[in-house]
């Protein structure tokens, strides 16, 4: 193990740019906080370049890290890193994966979702879905933010989470039929008339406006969910988990 004092080391500050979208699209790394998120990242070791550990934080005796590098930090460090209040004091520089996909079945499109915690939640509940791939359109909060990453809770790790331009996916889903369902009022359908189908696709909108209408003039048909009480409207990423699981099981 190797142990750093001070925070003018290069290595910290190259650690600590990694809190910025700008250097983990650089550097194609990201940093994971916590115990459960360094315990996932471990299981595709391929991803994870090194363990960073508070000089008060034990490793546990049962994890098979096998040669990646461990660095010994102060509190102080620790600290500086964390972008959690209360850190637990451990954390993984990891490469983000190369993300393609040659085929699959069932899809979680997300157009403009711009609140970290319901990107995660969504990456998480497609997961959670057996969804093939998430995809995510441009004006969405980074994939690789903290706050995605913990409210994703490791489901980076276990599905493609894909950046891409959404027009032409769905224009590539509609070449293979696969059908693609938006979700919007406005000519919609309520959720339970949708055309039972073993592979689908499923498109979200920003949390705000909805789904680009342009995007929504491709979808092969648009649902949503009926309010039967006062609330205005459902939250994103509430609504995807009801709609991912009705299309998922529907006959």
């Amino acid at each position: 193990m190797k142990y750093i004092q001070s925070d003018k080391n290069p290595q910290v500050k190259q650690w600590k740019k990694l809190q910025t979208r700008k250097e983990r699209d650089k550097s194609g790394t990201f940093l994971v906080e916590g115990f459960h998120l360094v315990e996932e990242a471990l299981k595709q070791k391929e991803y994870v370049e090194e363990i960073i550990l508070n000089e008060k934080t034990e490793l546990p005796p049962s994890w098979d890290y096998g040669d990646i590098p461990v660095t010994v930090v102060t509190d102080e460090i620790s600290r500086q890193l964390a972008d959690t209040e209360t850190t637990q004091g451990i954390f993984a520089v990891c490469r983000q994966p190369k993300q393609t996909l040659e085929s699959g079945k069932t899809f979680l499109l997300i157009d403009s979702v711009q609140d970290p915690g319901n990107l995660g939640t969504m990456i998480r509940t497609a997961d959670a879905a057996g969804i093939d791939a998430v995809i995510v359109g441009k004006g969405s909060v980074d994939t690789y933010n903290p706050k995605v990453l913990r409210s994703a809770q490791g489901s980076h790790f276990h599905l493609p989470v894909i950046s891409g331009d959404l027009t032409e996916w769905i224009d590539r889903l509609n070449t293979e039929n696969i059908p693609v369902y938006g979700t919007a009022l406005e000519n919609g359908s309520v959720f339970t008339e949708a055309d039972s189908s073993k592979t689908f696709a499923l498109l979200v909108g920003n949390e705000g406006s909805g789904v680009n209408k342009e995007l929504l003039a491709k979808t092969t048909q648009n649902l949503y969910i009926p309010i039967y009480g006062k609330s205005e409207s459902l939250n994103v990423a509430v609504a995807a988990g009801i709609l991912l699981y009705y299309l998922k099981t529907a006959k």
